[in-house]
């Protein structure tokens, strides 16, 4: 059954208890709050290892892995042979398990990694100000 990539997004948005208002009708800004929540998260979680707090470290850990699987990779075209989504496929799966290495071993310089890594994609997902929506977004 076909849904519209921005319902899908929206949806994956909802999955990962991410409270803020947005709009069903911009897939694209959809996502930038889905990067922008994963770098809240993974902020929270080094700000929350400095201090030794370990259950907020973890809790922020969850919630990135969360945004990652559940958000990010939800969104991808899953069908698709484009080596763009192969590699974005690559960087969330390598992301989520720096942040599970972070989480077991108390590693700020794992979720540095991540945050580098992520703002990367971010970025250059903010400049296509939606023009590459339609390319990433799951088409089932």
């Amino acid at each position: 059954m076909f849904t519209s990539p921005s319902a899908r997004a929206a949806s994956a948005y909802k999955r990962v208890h991410i409270d803020t208002g947005f709009s069903t009708s911009n897939p694209h800004q959809i996502v930038v709050m889905l990067f922008d929540a994963l770098l809240l998260s993974v902020g929270t979680a080094r700000a929350a290892l400095r201090q030794n707090d370990v259950a907020t470290k973890g809790v922020h850990i969850g919630k990135a892995v969360s945004i990652i699987g559940e958000g990010l990779l939800e969104s991808l075209d899953s069908d698709s042979d484009r080596p763009l989504v192969a590699n974005l496929k690559n960087v969330f799966g390598y992301c989520i398990n720096r942040l599970t290495y972070a989480n077991m071993y108390n590693d700020d310089a794992a979720l540095e990694e991540v945050t580098r890594l992520i703002k990367v994609v971010a970025d250059a997902w903010k400049d296509t100000q939606g023009q590459g929506a339609s390319a990433l977004a799951n088409s089932q």
